[in-house]
């Protein structure tokens, strides 16, 4: 089963039901991939997402990655990507701390406005693909790019929101 937790902190909407969002966001990521299973899988499977300032994603944006700014999104996994496949047999608790999601407040509503979305659909866009992250796809280059975003535009279609790749701008 998937254990989604949400800690938000500063100018985040107070209004939105940010559990819910994100646990739809992660289960929509997770059936596209070879992990669906876990949804169902009798192991927790558990990620943390943690709603934060551009400051806190800045600092650690410039600790973990050496870059000095915010960014959108960061995750850091907890799992290497070789043990994902057999992670939930080998827990001895039957649970599984799969990692942490991070996103920074400004950046996302400035791109959410860019984009002319709601800051939650375009955050929902950032959990689905930290999730991605956390599961091992990455896009470093075209190939694994192109598969990540087709994972991501399915997962959202799902959701009913948009294709985030049809309105970039880079």
């Amino acid at each position: 089963m998937l254990d989604i937790a949400v800690q938000r902190e500063g100018d985040w909407p107070e209004d939105l039901d940010w559990e819910t969002l994100a646990g739809r966001a992660a289960a929509a990521a997770f059936a596209r991939t070879p992990y669906a299973g876990w949804a169902t899988s009798p192991a927790a499977v558990e990620v943390a997402i943690r709603l934060t300032s551009d400051d806190e994603v800045h600092g650690l944006n410039r600790q973990y990655r050496g870059k000095d700014k915010p960014t959108n999104v960061l995750s850091f996994p907890m799992v290497q990507p070789d043990l994902l496949e057999t992670v939930t047999q080998n827990s001895d608790d039957g649970e599984v701390l799969l990692g942490d999601i991070v996103l920074a407040h400004g950046v996302c509503v400035a791109e959410a406005a860019e984009r002319d979305i709601p800051v939650a659909d375009h955050a929902t866009h950032l959990i689905v693909h930290g999730c991605l992250h956390l599961l091992g796809y990455d896009h470093q280059d075209d190939a694994e790019a192109e598969a990540m975003e087709d994972i991501e535009r399915t997962a959202l279609k799902q959701l009913g929101l948009h294709d985030p790749y049809l309105i970039r701008e880079d």
